[in-house]
């Protein structure tokens, strides 16, 4: 794509860090403390995979970053349900066409499932074509009487316990970069090119999720709609001039974690004169680097994506309403989504406070639940796991707040995989401690496998239509 192109698209084009009048710019997170970054142990190398990431084409252009704002703004003002699901982290081995078909599959199942049962059209965020880092609790890890460096993701360093492999590399930028490139070229092939067509809802039914009960609930509502295409045909309707029905609008996200990468691949939109971070639609803060005043939240205000943060059971309203007047400043609808990932039991507590705040202050955020991290614990065979029991419960207990206090929950976000794991306990077809062993692949967090999310999907779809 040409630079004119880009014009004409509504794209962004690579400028100078100009200061903005804020005093924002590119690189002025660098003047903040960053938690969560790499040592890099050779700058001179980093410099240059920053230059190189610098000089290639954007990933996503300026327009379609405010196609997503307008549709979250939808989310926000309750016509409309996010969806933001996909890897816990991706990874540079267990990459191929079929996984990720396979895990758009999955998504556009759980979005069928909603959309037919609570009658809201679905914004559909994958945590993929970038989710290559990931923050850890210590620096270091040891076994036995080695201590080398934590596993932070293909974007930083390799899970292999080696000196070599767990030292950061910052080649890795430049094939995250690719990486990401190839897997949202064919998402957007895949997308538009009638794979989502809804006329083919049957042949999203993977063999496994068929043979499920999930499945054949699924099954049903394809069937259904069918009938109902048929219906509309057998009206005189024009099925093929309805674009909605042959294709979908798919986002990409990721946490924006390693801000060398991030400030590299920021472009100034040409039309504008504004900055967008065009590594991704949609990009987050997490729990661990929500700081107002850290480089994280620095970065983040300066760029005209959409946003979101990851609120933790230790963020106070004062904390949260921060948070909104940094990033959201002009409390622009679809701008910012909040992620609560309280952990099951603390939701009643914990929310309804946050809750007041924001409203009393004007913000008209997305409020979306991650019921996946804060209910990550260690089997007794020593493999992180979660229980679908205490995911539901979360997810139960945020959509009971809500219609308590008159608001919209308007999202859920999941980490899920298209292929048939046993990393997370229970779910309709359950799998106890003694499955996990059997096909445990996560890099790092356990995800749901395919028949638990449509599971999931079918029971949130109930929380909304109630």
């Amino acid at each position: 794509m040409s630079r004119d192109d880009l014009k004409g698209a509504g794209g962004a084009v690579r400028g100078a860090a100009t200061r903005t009048a804020g005093g924002w710019n590119t690189a002025s997170w660098r003047r903040r403390p960053a938690a969560q970054q790499p040592a890099w142990p050779d700058e001179e190398a980093l410099k240059r995979a920053e230059a190189h990431l610098s000089t290639l084409p954007p990933l996503v252009v300026a327009g379609e970053a405010r196609m997503l704002t307008s549709s979250l703004a939808d989310v926000a003002q309750g016509r409309a349900f996010l969806l933001q699901a996909g890897d816990c982290a991706e990874s540079f081995g267990d990459f191929s066409a079929d996984a990720i078909r396979d895990k758009l599959r999955v998504i556009l199942q759980m979005a069928v499932a909603l959309t037919y049962a609570a009658g809201v059209p679905i914004v559909k965020v994958g945590r993929i074509a970038g989710q290559f880092a990931k923050p850890r609790s210590s620096p270091t890890e040891r076994i036995g009487d080695l201590e080398l460096d934590t596993f932070r993701g293909h974007m930083v360093n390799d899970e292999a316990f080696e000196a070599d492999a767990r030292r950061p590399d910052p080649a890795r930028l430049i094939a995250a970069y690719h990486q990401a490139a190839s897997t949202l070229n064919l998402l957007r092939a895949f997308t538009k090119g009638g794979f989502a067509d809804l006329s083919h809802v049957h042949a999203w039914n993977q063999q496994f999720v068929a043979s499920s009960a999930e499945g054949r609930r699924y099954e049903t509502i394809a069937n259904e709609i069918d009938r109902a295409l048929r219906f509309m045909a057998a009206c005189g309707i024009d099925l093929n001039a309805e674009g909605g029905l042959h294709q979908v609008d798919f986002w990409t996200s990721h946490e924006a974690l390693i801000l060398n990468y991030e400030e590299a691949l920021t472009r100034q939109d040409s039309l504008t004169g504004d900055w967008v971070d065009c590594s991704a639609h949609l990009l987050w803060v997490g729990e661990r680097t929500r700081q107002v005043d850290g480089a994280h939240v620095e970065f983040l205000s300066g760029v005209i994506n959409p946003l979101a943060a990851k609120i933790g059971p230790s963020a106070t309203p004062d904390e949260v309403v921060g948070l909104c007047d940094r990033l959201d400043p002009e409390r622009t609808p679809g701008r910012l989504t909040l992620i609560t990932r309280f952990g099951a039991g603390n939701v009643e507590r914990l929310l309804p406070t946050l809750l007041d705040a924001v409203r009393e202050s004007g913000h008209p955020v997305v409020w979306a639940c991650d019921p996946m991290h804060g209910n990550t614990f260690t089997s007794e065979g020593g493999r992180k796991t979660r229980r679908f029991d205490d995911i539901m419960s979360e997810l139960r207990d945020f959509f009971a707040v809500h219609r308590a206090r008159g608001t919209w929950p308007g999202g859920v976000h999941v980490e899920l995989t298209g292929d048939d794991v046993t990393e997370c306990l229970g779910g309709a077809e359950e799998i106890f401690e003694d499955d996990l062993s059997q096909r445990y692949t996560t890099t790092c967090d356990p995800r749901l496998n395919a028949r638990q999310s449509l599971d999931l999907a079918f029971r949130v779809a109930e929380l909304l239509r109630s």
